[in-house]
């Protein structure tokens, strides 16, 4: 949008149609490479455990708390296995919906240039995040049941991993994860550009995210941090190509 003096002059009709056709090819492009990526890249499963088992011993020498022992705490509440449902429900259902509103709120309701700050963002996460997919195969905590991990998904319910979704998805791509990454990228651009209110509900969706994904045994802490380390990676290059733009 653009002002003659103090009066708001939005684009033409066609020519806003036009971008919001454009975003949408790239960034369905975007999500369409990535799952075919993590589907059609089917890492060595002894690979992936041996990773696991490195993760472990790591979380263990840096004194994480134990996920499994988190697991066991909310199991044993009077209500525990309704919560592990929900925590399925939440898992399974907001990632990819929460991430469409955030990116579709982005394009009508904030400025070109902020919209373009955040698009760019998760298009770096994500693909640093199928690289690491690739290059580092890793078995999640609940195929550990040794370990006392639970698989809620399989016990409670629901599984994304059941049916035809089920044959297509890698299981063993736990590493990054971008359930807490897209999070906390979400909350990271909305407390900067938003509303308060909204950041403040972000803030508690990233939070709440990170618990889910360690309490359902999907994801080891590891992951979490890995997820968020490719968003502070992510933004450094973009501030790193602005400040290149401006000396040019």
């Amino acid at each position: 949008m653009t002002t003659i003096g103090h009066r708001p002059v939005r684009p033409p009709a066609p020519r806003v149609a036009g971008r919001a056709v454009g975003e949408l090819v790239l960034v369905s492009a975007l999500f369409g490479v990535y799952k075919l990526g993590r589907a059609l890249v089917s890492g060595e499963e002894a690979l992936a455990f041996r990773h696991a088992r490195w993760i472990h011993r790591a979380e263990d020498l840096l004194g994480f708390p134990s996920e499994a022992a988190l697991q066991a705490a909310v199991h044993a509440l009077p209500v525990g296995e309704t919560i592990l449902r929900a925590a399925n429900v939440y898992y399974t259902s907001v990632h990819f919906p929460l991430m469409a509103a955030f990116l579709v709120w982005g394009f009508l309701r904030r400025p070109l240039g902020e919209y373009r700050w955040a698009r760019n963002l998760v298009i770096l996460q994500t693909g640093a995040a199928l690289v690491v997919h690739v290059v580092f195969p890793l078995a999640p905590p609940r195929m550990f049941p040794a370990w006392g991990f639970v698989d809620t998904m399989t016990s409670y319910g629901p599984s994304p991993y059941d049916g035809a979704s089920g044959a297509l998805a890698n299981q063993l791509a736990a590493m990054p994860s971008l359930h807490v990454g897209w999070a906390v990228l979400i909350a990271y651009v909305v407390v900067r550009t938003g509303p308060r209110a909204l950041g403040a509900l972000a803030v508690g969706h990233a939070v709440l995210t990170t618990a889910i994904v360690v309490v359902t045994a999907n994801h080891w802490w590891l992951d979490a941090v890995a997820g968020v380390l490719l968003l502070v990676a992510a933004d450094a290059v973009l501030r790193a190509a602005r400040a290149h733009r401006r000396r040019g």
